[in-house]
């Protein structure tokens, strides 16, 4: 849509320029010289005076100046004359003397010859008519029309004629002399336009918009535009089309036609200020002048010249653009060869200037070519500055380019790792895309030894874990890795291959693990740190071992810092805790490993992180926060392929549902496609029982049990029997409980009791206590109670206090069944265990309170109740005893006594009985009136299985 021109702040000029025209109307003659920057409004007043001159009478003759017609001698006269109502002789005659002097041999003299009777052609018009001579853009006519010009301009001041010319702000050198000339001129006036004030702003806006609006928007586009009348327009006409069906108060639209009026008001300028604008966009707050003239090629001078041009139109501000929109609509104009070249110049410049690196780089990246051999170490330095700052796409892009421009093998070599390391941030799974070249560059022992260590690592994590073996057997047999550093990466990069799948060879628990010798002591090297973290799993996964493994797991921890070469170790130390039993350690490590990790904007690393902390949840028995964890590790790798540290978690997430009873949510996970790789790993044995454990909670019973015997026997493959790494027994034991073999679930229990740290214990405890009767499952029940009460998961004691309970139901000790299985429903219910509180309570309703079927009307004197004393009355007019109430509500009997005697007092009541009538505040009410809920203590003894497997009743 296009607006009419705008003639905010321009009403002097118009009414000027009206007093011109009727002086001119009543024979003295005019002269008016409009001034300005471009795109000030020069061309609108112009315009505004012809059709103000039309509409009264006069004869028009305009034309405008044109930049490419400057060399074509009376091109700009031959277009006013066009344009005149001569007759056919005269107009022959006008095109004979024009044609005559227009020539490549005629003179200046020549030229001036001919002028007397060119004027007397216009001067004769002026004898009938008012004759107005419109020229826009003066300065691009021909030195031939502009002498014309002036030899007119001479001869009319006592003749109907009224010339109106504009011209820019400043002038070439050799249009200065026209301007003098006409300037000096008695009738002359001389007209100056400037950019619109902030109140001009304000008012050109409210033509549009409502004033409100008007003084709201007006501050920022001032700040855009400077006040040029042509980008204010656009950018109201992008503001209006954008809000036609949108929200007024959205924010400033630059669109199509803010764009073009940038490329207009550039190309108007010329093309020496075009060619400045560019090299402006290209440096951006590198404007020094004589760094600009250097890019360029253009004298200083001339730079400086055209920058305040740029800035006298609006669209620069102390040699910047004012809106990096426009710098960008001026990089987006120009060819893809041009800007490439520009930046590569820039970025050489720069280079030599000295400037960061960082500021060097952005030239290089966005040349898109490949860089001189000094860019490399430059490339590297900005993707450490960009990491830093969290820009993981300028980082890879960097290193990249850094790649491809070095031609030495070995430091291209190290910079794939670097360039794997900053996809890994983000992306697991990505790095399967850098492999091939990784595997390459280790086969042919192009990586140092930290490298090595890490790039192997990137590959076991992408699951190609026999490949990554396949290069290491190559290089321990190579002569060239026989060095003290080079064994000791093959030694830590065998230890982590074979944590992460024993199945390739080496044993965990086999070996004591590498120390480090005297040279080693300061050293941060990824080796080393693979090398600990490797070892502290082997050790906690042996049964003799687990304190080694606490120490070296802190060693790490403690040791090195949080990036790319030791992110990994960090990780698998927290799993070494994990499996050592050491969740008092691992949760605050973790907790201040994951502010670390979004510190430094590396998803990747949180997911590892959370993976871990998921898996601490777990352990503990919350199901909800190991839900919530496991979902954002999940999240944060992405889904859009496998890796293997994404094992972990989904082993975390689909327990977490399946414990919660979300079997659904479950098996969807269970769904999606593993790779059968993965299986034979340390997180494939998660998944391999996370997937067992919701078999045996939906009533599949034999494979579950297949998925329990299959974890046995891959460890026993391994020759590690770790319990906290994967309890294979104690869920076969539950597994033949719910098949109805309690003898096979007993042995398989006291097999594991043999072997067991306390946690674990505690389980099997529970679980032989299970199937056993009189004195002595009671006495292994509370033992298991006793340990799992100071062990930490909170989901293994309810289910322990619910066995118990069932046990003492069984013995006739009601009182305390009540109270153990109450216990084991809030502990469970704490958990997130939704299933085993409906095992435990059936319906799942909280046991402590059942509210009354019709609830009772209170009269005002039982107000000075406390919450307490209300449930213990409620109990007593339900006719509980003192020992039942105290059961009930975790409290002694002496407690009850207490409250009951303060509540006597309150309501004013001498025994029990008189509780019904009372608290019903009613006479027709002889009892309390309860909801009929089954309380504890009406509960059907519970079955063996009931508590353990989670089976449908």
């Amino acid at each position: 849509m296009l607006l009419e021109a705008h003639y905010v702040e321009r009403e002097n000029q118009r009414t000027l320029l009206r007093e011109l025209l009727e002086s001119a109307r009543e024979g003295r003659g005019q002269v008016a010289l409009l001034s300005g920057a471009v795109a000030s409004g020069k061309t609108a007043l112009l315009m505004n005076c012809a059709d103000q001159a039309l509409a009264e009478g006069a004869l028009l003759l305009d034309t405008a100046g044109v930049r490419a017609e400057r060399t074509r001698p009376f091109g700009l006269l031959g277009r006013i004359f066009a344009s005149a109502p001569l007759t056919s002789a005269a107009h022959a005659e006008v095109a004979r003397l024009i044609d005559g002097v227009s020539g490549a041999e005629s003179s200046v003299h020549d030229q001036m010859l001919a002028m007397p009777q060119l004027s007397a052609a216009l001067l004769d018009l002026a004898k009938e008519n008012l004759v107005v001579i419109a020229v826009d853009d003066v300065h691009d006519g021909d030195q031939a029309s502009l002498r014309f010009l002036l030899y007119l301009t001479r001869r009319i001041r006592h003749v109907r004629m009224l010339v109106v010319l504009t011209e820019p702000a400043r002038l070439e050198s050799s249009k200065r002399s026209f301007h003098a000339e006409l300037a000096h001129l008695p009738h002359c006036t001389w007209l100056r336009l400037k950019l619109l004030s902030p109140i001009g702003t304000v008012g050109l806006l409210s033509e549009h918009f409502t004033p409100s609006t008007a003084a709201r928007l007006a501050p920022e586009l001032h700040d855009i535009t400077g006040g040029s009348p042509l980008l204010l327009r656009a950018l109201v006409e992008d503001r209006l089309a954008a809000t036609e069906a949108g929200d007024p108060f959205q924010p400033l639209v630059r669109g199509e036609n803010y764009a073009q009026a940038v490329i207009d008001c550039l190309h108007r300028c010329g093309p020496e200020p075009l060619e400045i604008a560019q090299g402006i966009a290209i440096l951006g707050s590198h404007t020094d002048p004589g760094l600009l003239g250097r890019l360029l090629g253009i004298h200083l001078r001339s730079v400086e010249q055209a920058v305040a041009d740029l800035g006298q139109c609006g669209l620069l501000s102390d040699g910047r653009f004012r809106d990096e929109e426009a710098a960008s609509v001026v990089r987006d104009a120009m060819s893809a060869d041009r800007l490439s070249q520009l930046h590569t110049r820039a970025a050489e410049l720069l280079h030599q200037n000295g400037s960061a690196a960082y500021d060097i780089a952005h030239h290089l990246v966005v040349a898109r070519d490949t860089a001189d051999l000094w860019a490399v170490p430059v490339l590297q330095e900005a993707a450490e500055y960009a990491l830093a700052d969290g820009d993981m796409e300028f980082a890879r892009r960097c290193l990249a380019l850094a790649q491809d421009s070095c031609e030495d093998d070995r430091l291209r070599a190290s910079l794939t790792v670097k360039l794997a390391g900053v996809v890994w941030r983000t992306d697991p799974a990505a790095v399967e895309v850098k492999a091939s070249t990784l595997l390459l560059d280790a086969t042919a022992a192009r990586l140092s030894p930290s490298d090595l260590v890490v790039s192997l690592s990137y590959l076991a994590w992408s699951g190609r874990l026999v490949e990554a073996r396949e290069v290491l057997e190559a290089l321990e047999a190579a002569d060239g890795w026989s060095g003290r550093e080079e064994r000791t990466a093959l030694t830590a990069a065998r230890r982590w291959l074979t944590v992460l799948s024993p199945s390739l060879g080496m044993e965990p628990g086999g070996e004591e693990p590498m120390r480090p010798g005297p040279a080693d002591t300061l050293a941060g090297d990824a080796e080393i740190a693979h090398l600990h973290a490797s070892s502290a799993v082997a050790a906690a996964l042996s049964e003799s071992r687990r304190e080694d493994a606490v120490s070296e797991a802190t060693r790490v921890l403690q040791r090195y810092r949080l990036n790319d070469g030791y992110v990994q170790p960090l990780v698998v130390a927290l799993w070494a805790l994990v499996y050592a039993d050491r969740l008092d350690l691992a949760v605050p490590w973790c907790e201040r490993l994951l502010n670390e990790s979004a510190d430094h904007h590396a998803p990747a690393w949180q997911a590892m992180f959370t993976s871990v902390r998921s898996e601490i949840a777990l352990r503990q028995g919350d199901l909800p926060g190991a839900k919530v964890h496991a979902e954002s590790a999940l999240r944060q790798m992405g889904p859009r392929s496998w890796s293997l540290a994404r094992s972990f978690p989904l082993a975390t997430l689909i327990q977490a549902h399946t414990g919660m009873g979300q079997f659904d949510e479950a098996e969807s996970l269970l769904g999606q496609t593993v790779p059968d790789a993965f299986l034979h790993t340390l997180p494939g044995l998660h998944y391999a029982r996370a997937r067992g454990r919701w078999n045996l909670a939906t009533g599949r019973y034999h494979a579950a049990l297949g998925d329990f015997l299959a974890c046995g026997e891959a460890l026993e493959e391994w020759g590690v029997d770790a319990p906290e790494l994967v309890p294979w027994r104690l869920d076969a034991a539950e597994t033949w409980l719910a098949l109805g073999h309690p003898e096979k679930a007993r042995s398989l229990a006291e097999q594991q009791l043999l072997r067991s740290p306390d946690r674990a214990r505690g389980t099997a405890l529970r679980l032989i206590g299970a199937t056993g009767e009189g004195r002595r499952g009671l006495q292994q029940l509370q033992e298991a109670v006793e340990i799992l009460e100071n062990g930490g998961d909170r989901l293994q004691l309810a289910l322990a206090l619910g066995e118990l309970g069932r046990l003492c139901r069984v013995m006739d000790d009601v009182n305390r069944a009540r109270m153990l299985v109450r216990k084991a429903w809030h502990v469970a219910k704490s958990c997130g265990a939704e299933p085993l509180c409906r095992q435990l309570i059936p319906g799942g309703t909280d046991p402590d309170f059942e509210a009354p079927r019709h609830e009772p009307v209170l009269p005002q004197n039982t107000a000075s109740l406390t919450e307490a004393e209300s449930r213990v009355a409620v109990l007593a007019a339900h006719g509980n005893t003192n020992r039942e109430i105290a059961a009930r509500l975790y409290v002694t009997v002496s407690t009850v006594e207490q409250h009951l005697t303060r509540i006597y007092r309150k309501l004013k009541v001498n025994r029990r009985r008189e509780l019904p009538t009372r608290l019903a505040g009613n006479s027709d009410h002889s009892q309390l009136a309860l909801n009929g809920r089954q309380t504890v203590g009406d509960l059907v003894p519970m079955e063996v299985t009931s508590c353990g497997t989670g089976r449908h009743n």
